[in-house]
């Protein structure tokens, strides 16, 4: 039989036994790092990507009379949105702008910069009756259904 390497312990290589503290927060931050530099190198450009324009979290409520739209805008100013409706579809476009930071930003999971929504609605809209107003966070649009577009309830008669 031939001779065979033995791994053999020095003297002085003992593993580390002291006690560590486990720390499930550091992991989850240790992995978060590790795939934001995944996404960075490998993919060329998907962090930009992913940075770019995104959708708001949005509400669409239909009515006897109108679609309600409301769309979560925290610290959105009035100026940084535009709602547009053209056909029958409804556009919401603006920017989340980064506010001036003071310290060092130790985590961010706010999203800022461009979003974008849109909606395909069922029928035909006029754009002169469409509402929006912004309050609190919350952009509200209000879109009238014309008339011959709603439901109209038929009374039935007797014999």
């Amino acid at each position: 039989m031939p001779n065979m390497p033995v791994l053999r312990r020095r003297r002085g290589a003992e593993p580390d036994r002291s006690p560590v503290r486990y720390d499930p927060w550091r992991e989850l931050e240790e992995m978060h790092e590790r795939i934001g530099r995944l996404l960075d190198d490998p993919f060329g450009g998907l962090q930009e990507i992913w940075d770019s324009a995104w959708s708001p979290a949005v509400d669409v409520e239909e009515t006897d009379d109108a679609w309600v739209v409301e769309a979560e805008l925290p610290g959105v100013a009035r100026g940084d949105v535009t709602v547009e409706v053209r056909d029958n579809e409804l556009a919401i476009e603006g920017e989340v702008k980064e506010r001036e930071r003071k310290g060092i930003v130790r985590r961010r999971t706010r999203r800022t910069g461009r979003f974008d929504y849109r909606l395909t609605l069922p029928g035909e809209i006029d754009p002169d009756s469409v509402e929006a107003g912004l309050h609190e966070g919350v952009l509200t649009v209000r879109i009238p259904k014309p008339e011959r577009a709603r439901a109209k309830r038929i009374e039935i008669r007797g014999s």
